[in-house]
């Protein structure tokens, strides 16, 4: 019985705070989710060249500038090879995404 009051008072004094990250990390989050759902498109519309490159695995960087925009870094790696990086300007308040063309 005592282990349960515990828990709950663990729960209940330290659960709201859990709650900020999500506010925290909202900008990266949806600029994040923005650019993968854009990027599978692009993925699943080029035409399939060879059975070793279809085994391409993203990796995603998102790193926050204001309240609307982040910088999203996409790296393509196959196996320990890095094959390409692309970044991509996203304003989150405007579902915008623009690629940075270097």
């Amino acid at each position: 019985m005592k282990r349960l009051i515990n828990i709950l008072i663990f729960n209940v004094f330290f659960f709201p705070f859990g709650l900020n990250a999500n506010e925290n990390f909202s900008v990266e989050i949806e600029a994040l989710t923005l650019v993968m759902e854009q990027y599978e498109k692009d993925i699943d519309l080029e035409p399939e060249t060879d059975i070793e490159l279809n085994n391409k695995k993203p990796s995603y960087m998102a790193l926050k500038q204001d309240e609307c925009n982040a910088t999203v870094k996409v790296t393509e790696k196959t196996g320990l090879e890095i094959v390409g990086t692309e970044s991509f300007d996203v304003n989150v308040c405007k579902k915008e995404i623009n690629k940075v063309i270097n």
